[in-house]
């Protein structure tokens, strides 16, 4: 009969290979959603300052007095130098 600890050396060996790996990715995973979590959070920061200084704009638009309407400039003809009369 085979000697079964000739086997379970290589088995082992690759065991720990894939479990390192997996610690690996667990680690790349955590270390994604922690990225993700603050980009959403800055994120979300982000839209609710642009949505204040919105509603600011608003208010101030509406408290404001209404801006004059700009006098209209009146053309001047061109006149050309050689009239006849």
């Amino acid at each position: 009969m085979a000697d079964t600890s000739s086997r379970d050396g290589p088995r082992k060996r690759a065991q720990n290979h894939f479990t390192a790996s997996e610690q690996r990715d667990s680690i790349v995973k955590q270390m994604i959603a922690s990225e993700r979590a603050a980009i959403d959070a800055k994120s979300a920061k982000l839209r609710a300052l642009r949505l204040a200084k919105e509603a600011a704009d608003r208010e101030a638009a509406l408290n404001a007095p209404p801006a004059p309407a700009p006098a209209k400039k009146t053309r001047s003809r061109r006149v050309s130098s050689q009239q006849t009369i």
